[in-house]
């Protein structure tokens, strides 16, 4: 009797040892270690991991991955995999996003070509390429511009679309280019410093262009290609317009949060408004009169009257606010927003936050509808018939094609995803 119940308490000890060993492995090896980490792939690269905070993707998130180990490093799945950077109901979003080109990396400036035809995109300090030029219906690469071994930062164009104008940071140079055959014409220089933005004056026979580390802008006579004068400003000036009528300048300065105004006949400068933030971007409603600015350094847009210099907060952004633009009808304000920055002190890495662009009602400031980007959202650019929204994402290397519907459907959309789309932005 006491050797059957010897035997019996080592049998169940050891079936006891073994139930308690497969908990474990249940437990521990079959499930997250932690429920709120939740270890996903993103964008269709093997082998990249990503942390997400969210139960609810779970289920789908793993069969993902377990669909792409099956597949061999760069064969792609029968299913498209969702999108970490998009994990929303995109149902109620209004702009449709169509395709992703990969630009290269730090694409910090895009342009429509007159025609539509042509995607241009800068190359901030690209040794080997200033710009590509991309179909914007496809992605197809037509044609790349080496600017003498450096990179560029802005590209606009003349009126009639035959000349192109690319600022170019470590040389404090402007490369007027032919668009049809993408030759450089002539390279004009500002004698300054890390020159940024450009601006054609309405008659086109003068170029603006703004010298981040110059402190200054540089005024060029296009007839000639000859330098008519730097005109001192405040300190890190970025943004720049030039009134219609040709005679006011205005400026955004970055560094203090200043926004000048410079009468060109008279040189007489004034600051209009300070307030500690870091202004960044100008764009003009001329049939209104009215200036758009974005402050980068207090998330805001601000809207300045022409007629009086009258400042008024037009809308609250998200973090990091910095390139903004106009639709055609002047009815809708496209603005991208960087998001937080890696560190205080290093925006070179991607931050904890996706960055975002956020579209508003120009007569009312609402929020119209919203995109989560990808790692620091910056260039900007619509097409000239309104249809068609092109962003980079500046850490990222990449172009994200978004199709724009009719501005009176957007007033009507009820905000889109613009009421939840903040509670994806974090990583």
């Amino acid at each position: 009797m006491n050797k059957f119940i010897k035997y019996l308490t080592i049998t169940l000890a050891i079936f006891g040892i073994f139930f308690i060993f497969i908990s474990i492995k249940t437990i521990y090896l079959e499930k997250p270690k932690n429920d709120d980490l939740i270890i996903s792939e993103t964008k269709n690269r093997v082998g990249e991991l990503d942390l997400i905070k969210t139960q609810e993707m779970e289920e789908v998130e793993l069969e993902i991955i377990e669909e792409k180990q099956d597949n061999e490093p760069g064969e792609k799945s029968s299913e498209s995999p969702i999108s970490i950077k998009n994990p929303i109901n995109l149902e109620e979003q209004l702009v449709t996003h169509l395709l992703d080109i990969k630009s290269g990396s730090s694409s910090k400036g895009i342009a429509f070509s007159k025609d539509d035809k042509e995607l241009w995109v800068t190359l901030l300090m690209n040794k080997s390429t200033g710009i590509r030029i991309f179909n914007p219906k496809t992605g197809e690469e037509l044609e790349s511009i080496n600017l003498n071994g450096n990179g560029g930062v802005e590209v606009i164009f003349s009126q009639d679309g035959t000349k192109a104008y690319v600022s170019q940071m470590e040389t404090a140079k402007i490369f007027e280019i032919d668009t049809n055959t993408k030759e450089i014409l002539r390279i004009l220089n500002t004698n300054s410093a890390w020159t940024k933005v450009l601006k054609l004056s309405p008659d086109e026979k003068m170029i603006y262009a703004s010298n981040w580390v110059g402190n200054n802008v540089s005024e060029i006579d296009l007839i000639t290609g000859i330098l008519k004068q730097n005109i001192s400003t405040v300190k890190t000036p970025r943004g720049i317009y030039v009134t219609r009528d040709g005679k006011i300048l205005y400026v955004a300065g970055f560094k203090d949060g200043e926004i000048q105004k410079i009468n060109l006949e008279t040189e007489e400068k004034q600051i209009i408004y300070q307030a500690g933030g870091a202004m960044r971007h100008i764009v003009a409603d001329e049939e209104k009169n009215i200036l758009y600015i974005s402050d980068m350094g207090q998330g805001k847009i601000l809207k300045v009257s022409l007629e009086n210099d009258e400042i008024k907060e037009f809308a609250k952004t998200d973090t990091n606010p910095n390139t903004i633009a106009l639709s055609p009808d002047n009815k809708i304000l496209f603005v991208s927003n960087r998001g937080a920055n890696y560190s205080r002190d290093n925006y070179y890495l991607p931050g904890p936050e996706w960055g975002s662009v956020l579209l508003f009602d120009t007569e009312t400031g609402k929020m119209l509808d919203a995109i989560i980007g990808g790692n620091q959202p910056t260039a900007l650019a619509i097409s000239s018939d309104g249809k068609i929204l092109a962003f980079s994402n500046f850490l990222d290397g990449e172009i994200e094609i978004y199709q724009i519907p009719p501005s009176e459907i957007l007033k009507t959309g009820n905000g889109g995803i613009s009421k939840i789309y903040k509670g994806w932005i974090d990583k």
